[in-house]
């Protein structure tokens, strides 16, 4: 099993390390050759505006949302967040539509504003779940499709999944946390292998419009 990692720009070596730290190889991708045969893909952090010009220019996208398509399973820490975003505030246009979510980019202030915190996933299981957050987004509203995976105190949305498309707006690789990357492993796992009988989905899609 293959796990891609989208490695125009931002963080993505800490996510191919994660990959390798659970035993699973992971893939650099910038080209949309990069893409084939793999069974998952992973949007690091970084600055969304610059994935977004990298990702046009490298021809990227479509490959992108015909994976996600297909069903396999996409993991979004951070910018990875804002990228899968139905709706960024200000109305920017959407780059990876695959979330019903509605984002706010840089919402806890600037890089000096940067925190940690820990996080109950329950999903996860009972131990909680330490988070980075740099520069990060936040969630203003949910689809109704759309599972609320972690919430900081005061009730703002901070990690959620949409059938195969998982997203946080912290980042778990920078902690040493592993558990998001084993989710999303054993979601493609269980993709791969039709006996599962797992139930799965094609996520909807929404074909980009010309020029977004």
């Amino acid at each position: 099993m293959k796990i891609a990692v989208l490695a125009l720009q931002g963080a993505f070596r800490e996510h191919l390390q994660t990959l390798d730290a659970i035993g699973v190889e992971g893939v650099p991708v910038r080209l949309p050759k990069d893409l084939d045969g793999v069974s998952g893909l992973i949007l690091p952090g970084g600055e969304s505006t610059t994935m977004r010009k990298l990702i046009d220019r490298w021809g990227l996208r479509q490959p992108m949302l015909d994976l996600a398509e297909r069903g396999s399973p996409i993991f979004g820490t951070c910018a990875g967040m804002i990228v899968l975003a139905r709706e960024i505030a200000g109305g920017e246009e959407p780059i990876l539509p695959l979330l019903d979510i509605s984002v706010e980019r840089n919402a806890f202030g600037r890089q000096l504003d940067s925190f940690e915190g820990e996080l109950n996933v329950p999903v996860l299981g009972d131990q909680p779940v330490h988070g980075v957050f740099i520069r990060a987004p936040i969630v203003d509203r949910t689809g109704p499709d759309v599972d609320v995976l972690a919430r900081l105190d005061d009730g703002r949305v901070v990690a959620v999944r949409e059938r195969n498309v998982i997203a946080t707006a912290f980042h778990p690789e920078l902690a040493g946390e592993t558990r998001f990357h084993r989710l999303l492993a054993t979601m493609a796992s269980e993709h791969d292998d039709p006996g599962e009988g797992s139930g799965r989905r094609p996520h909807p899609t929404r074909r980009s419009r010309p020029g977004s």
